[in-house]
């Protein structure tokens, strides 16, 4: 029975040129409008909201590889695979680069660019680097409340513009040193949105305590309060800017301020201490050097800093602190005295190093949570947001480092450097690290170097001693340079893609113009302090 009615669908001679033009048949038209459909939602759903030429490039470099590989060699291919996923770092504003780079990275495995034990192996050895993340970020956000009281008691405790922004660029150099600089960001947006959505909710005429209101419109805002808030903007992008600049000042001196701090330190063989003390020739120049930076621009109102906080607003956000702090219960200050507790362990066990850093971001958790009352799953579940993403994007990295190491790209390049006197070889390393840190993010530059050079000192090339000076280079060139762009840092990139961004117009032209002075700066003396002193 069934037989008999499928020609009646399908029998070609009969409906193939009557199907297209029968457009009163229902049936005929589901059949040609389901291959358009289906076509139409792929294209769609393919790196979701990314502009369609974006999805043009990766579809373009899905097909160039495998033509490549066998038509030119595993070596060309290999070369190709890299600026590809560089590509996609340079472009994450566009596309979140865990999806287009694990495409890339799965496709090279298919390939035979690498094989899935050269990636288990690359995870495995830098598997500290990924409970770090893991764990020490989940960790951080329980002290989001202690952090957040200190940071707004120095925006509403410190009047002159010139010492908040120093009071801001070293507290975030400081807590950066011990915590993970993307997080310490985290908390420094918190503040400024915060605070931004206080005031223009009193520029639009309502009072602060009001629940519904749109903060990224100025449609309500009064006219009397306009000039205000556009002076509060200012305010807030420069404070912003500093606190960003302060992460990267105070994560290149210990092995946790960046994830391949963590990694260089566990491949050359630093504990926390002596991570320290081997960047510190370079690091506290440096940071000595960024302070001065940031008060003297504030002082002469360079490249968009110098904006000051207008009276009206401070008197709004003081009015507001003193009333977040009256409404504060017992309960709210044990869980800060908690957190500060906390925070003393967490000093204490990675100056001594008393376990593995990701493991005692675990003992954070557990203690934070089981003196707080936090006992939902869902609630310990949003700790983890932050960090996985990233930490899977870094999986990806080591596939492509893996890839590096299959097929010996960077050899030539290292054999180059190395050939060169010693005494300007660790010059060169941070020149090199720091050029491609501006475009790309410094934890792939970082892992993809210190790993050619490892293997450089396995081989007998370079002694034990020199190694250790060209992870100082490494470590240094990857950290300082790359703030000249949202591209090398993840914290900069999280500031930009932020909420607050949009609401403060920070645009990324507006932070590569505000960071340039940092870069030369911090760049300079950087790269002054590795040829002369390391």
């Amino acid at each position: 029975m069934y037989l008999g009615t499928i020609p009646r669908y399908i029998n070609i001679k009969e409906d193939a040129g009557a199907l297209p033009h029968n457009t009163n048949n229902p049936f005929s038209q589901k059949i040609f409008a389901m291959p358009t459909t289906v076509i139409s939602g792929f294209t769609h759903n393919f790196l979701g909201k990314a502009p369609v030429w974006y999805k043009q490039v990766i579809l373009l470099f899905l097909i160039a590889n495998p033509i490549v590989m066998y038509v030119l060699g595993p070596g060309v291919a290999g070369w190709l695979l890299i600026a590809e996923f560089i590509f996609t770092l340079a472009m994450a504003l566009k596309c979140y680069p865990l999806l287009p780079g694990g495409l890339l990275a799965v496709e090279a495995l298919l390939i035979g660019l690498t094989s899935p034990d050269a990636v288990y192996q690359e995870v495995l050895t830098n598997f500290p680097v990924i409970l770090l993340l893991m764990f020490m970020v989940a960790g951080i956000y329980f002290m989001k409340e202690l952090l957040l009281v200190t940071f707004t008691q120095i925006l509403v405790g410190v009047r002159s513009k010139s010492a908040l922004s120093l009071l801001f660029c070293g507290a975030a150099a400081l807590l950066s040193a011990f915590l993970d600089a993307l997080t310490v960001t985290a908390v420094i947006i918190s503040v400024a949105v915060g605070f931004y959505a206080v005031y223009h909710k009193v520029a639009s005429g309502k009072g602060y305590q009001h629940a519904d209101h749109n903060a990224g419109s100025d449609d309500e805002v009064i006219e009397l309060h306009r000039e205000d808030l556009e002076n509060f903007r200012a305010f807030l992008r420069s404070l912003l800017m500093h606190g960003a600049i302060g992460t990267a000042l105070g994560g290149v001196a210990t092995m946790v301020g960046e994830p391949q701090n963590l990694l260089i330190a566990k491949v050359v063989g630093w504990d926390f201490a002596s991570f320290f003390l081997h960047m510190a020739p370079v690091s506290l120049p440096v940071l000595a050097a960024g302070l001065f930076t940031c008060w003297a621009l504030e002082k002469l109102r360079w490249f968009g800093y110098g904006g000051r906080l207008p009276k009206p607003v401070r008197r709004v956000l003081e009015e507001f602190a003193d009333n977040e702090r009256a409404k504060r219960t017992k309960a709210d200050q044990a869980a800060l005295w908690v957190q500060a507790a906390a925070a003393l362990i967490l000093v204490v066990g990675l100056a001594f190093h008393l376990a593995e850093v990701g493991l005692i971001g675990l003992l954070v958790i557990i203690l934070i949570t089981s003196f707080t009352g936090i006992t939902d799953e869902h609630q310990i579940g949003k700790a983890f947001q932050e960090s996985l993403p990233f930490t899977s994007l870094l999986v990806v990295f080591f596939a492509v480092v893996a890839v590096i190491h299959e097929q010996h790209l960077f050899k030539p390049i290292i054999d180059y450097v190395l050939s060169l006197p010693v005494s300007q070889q660790p010059g060169m390393f941070f020149i090199a690290n720091g050029i491609l840190s501006m475009i790309s993010d410094n934890v792939f530059v970082a892992t993809v170097y210190i790993s050619e050079v490892k293997q450089a000192l396995d081989a007998g090339s370079i002694s034990y001693e020199h190694f250790q000076d060209l992870a100082v280079a490494i470590n240094t060139g990857t950290n300082l340079p790359s703030v000249a762009t949202p591209n090398g840092q993840a914290a900069f990139l999280f500031l930009l893609t932020s909420a607050i961004a949009p609401l403060v117009r920070l645009s990324y032209g507006k932070m590569v113009i505000m960071a340039f002075p940092y870069t030369l700066v911090m760049g300079g003396v950087g790269l002054y302090m590795v040829i002369n002193y390391i």
